[in-house]
């Protein structure tokens, strides 16, 4: 379970498409306070991810064929950014949401709009995806808890401080860039319990 505050952007350092291994350089998840360890889970630019392997300057995960199918990751090249955030304790502090790192689906930018600092970004998807996403509700976008504001049928639209922006890949979204949407839980559970009680 993850909160979406992005603990460091790293950087793709390698990708094999064959079995999935991706190698991601991130010094300060690597080695700050309780550093990762094999088989701890970390989001990965919103999917929660086993780390596997430990190197000298990087850890690796692997990316299974559904993970594949759900994100934008089969474009990982050398170089990418990717944010960042190990699993959190329970006796935390939350700063944003409970983030589960299971990703619903992509969605596209379509519009990028300043408003005084802040940057409006705005997001289409598949109706199967933003029926779940509600006005003033939660979502997270690459990993980064956000919350949502003049939802419609297929698309939705949130406020990027520059805090986040400057402390996550989104401060450079333009559109036609692809990102990974997890909606809130909630939704879906209170669907399935309405279904099953009317049945």
């Amino acid at each position: 379970m993850f909160s979406g505050i992005v603990e460091e952007v790293g950087r793709v350092a390698n990708y094999n498409p064959s079995n999935g291994a991706l190698s991601i350089k991130a010094p300060r998840v690597l080695f700050g306070d309780d550093g990762l360890r094999v088989s701890d889970s970390v989001s990965v630019s919103g999917a929660c991810l086993t780390v596997t392997s430990l190197m000298p300057d990087s850890f690796i995960v692997d990316i299974s064929p559904e993970t594949k199918r759900c994100t934008w990751f089969a474009e990982f090249k050398s170089g990418t950014h990717v944010n960042l955030e190990r699993a959190i304790k329970y006796n935390s502090r939350i700063g944003g949401h409970l983030v589960q790192g299971h990703v619903d689906g992509i969605g596209r930018v379509v519009e990028v709009k300043h408003e005084g600092d802040a940057k409006l970004i705005t997001v289409e998807s598949l109706e199967d995806i933003t029926r779940y996403v509600v006005e003033k509700g939660f979502v997270a976008i690459d990993g980064v808890s956000l919350t949502t504001f003049d939802c419609a049928a297929n698309r939705f639209t949130f406020s990027l401080i520059p805090f986040t922006a400057i402390h996550s890949t989104l401060g450079v979204l333009r559109p036609g860039d692809t990102v990974n949407i997890e909606t809130d839980l909630t939704g879906k559970y209170i669907e399935r319990f309405v279904a099953v009680e009317g049945s």
